[in-house]
């Protein structure tokens, strides 16, 4: 579809909504962290939350939030590293959510281990759960709805880390991230024409789960070296993640979004 000047007028000002009635999300890594916040945003903004992750017990408890607040969810447990759960996991989605259209891939582990030393089990581990598995992920999504003939939205979760190695002992991670970076601009050419936007959010230091276990390792002085001197609060990822996932972005695909607080240098 070609727009001329004229069509302007056919367009709101300002052309900007973040209302996702009538969308399935499928966030991954949902049992906690970055990934328990966005399931609610989107639940929040009217979309199906399908909420993926190995924790049932926390699934059911956010699933039982959401439809407390008045929003619909599906708790699945998903074990990312697992390649023949993945299309089956889609395929319950869409049985009791409808057709995903919205996909967050969130999931993800970290090293902590210096490349010299870490076991083959951990390398495997780290790049089936950062890489592989969101790939399958996101080509299942994308081939139901280039099928289907609907537009939808992709949004992977990188790290600063994908650009920026400040911490001895994640060189994998690091590279999965940057994985997850170039997997996001490829993709995103290749399903352009099917209408599928393919974006990333690359966080800096969040406060999550994730982040505790960091924490607990090194302590806390590195934050004091940050400029703000804080870490984020995933709530501050809030409009970045409606933005892609809504139509506000229509014409946004094969981006990365920085949300760091200025932790890292250019």
């Amino acid at each position: 579809m070609q727009f001329k000047e004229k069509d302007a007028m056919s367009f709101p000002i300002s052309n900007a909504g973040v209302d996702l009635s009538g969308q399935t999300a499928l966030v991954t890594g949902a049992s906690s962290g970055l990934g328990h916040r966005f399931a609610q945003v989107l639940a929040g903004a009217g979309a199906r939350v399908a909420l993926a992750g190995r924790r049932s017990d926390r699934l059911e408890t956010l699933a039982t939030q959401i439809r407390d607040a008045g929003g619909e969810a599906h708790a699945l447990k998903l074990d990312m590293a697992d390649p023949a759960a993945l299309p089956v996991a889609v395929a319950e989605v869409e049985n009791e959510l409808g057709l995903v259209t919205i996909l967050i891939n969130n999931a993800g582990v970290p090293d902590a281990q210096l490349a010299t030393k870490m076991p083959l089990e951990l390398i495997d581990q780290v790049l089936n759960v950062n890489v592989r598995g969101p790939f399958i992920l996101a080509r299942e999504v994308a081939a139901r709805l280039i099928k289907a003939g609907r537009p939808g939205r992709i949004i992977n979760i990188a790290s600063v880390a994908a650009f920026h190695y400040a911490s001895p002992g994640a060189s994998l991670y690091s590279v999965s991230k940057a994985a997850v970076v170039r997997m996001t601009e490829v993709l995103a050419v290749e399903w352009s024409a099917a209408r599928i936007n393919v974006n990333c959010i690359a966080p800096g230091a969040f406060d999550t789960e994730m982040m505790d276990g960091m924490r607990s390792r090194i302590g806390d002085d590195f934050i004091a070296q940050f400029p703000r001197k804080r870490l984020g609060h995933p709530a501050q990822l809030d409009s970045t993640l409606l933005y892609l996932a809504s139509p506000s972005s229509d014409a946004v695909t094969g981006t990365v979004i920085r949300v760091d607080d200025g932790q890292c240098p250019r």
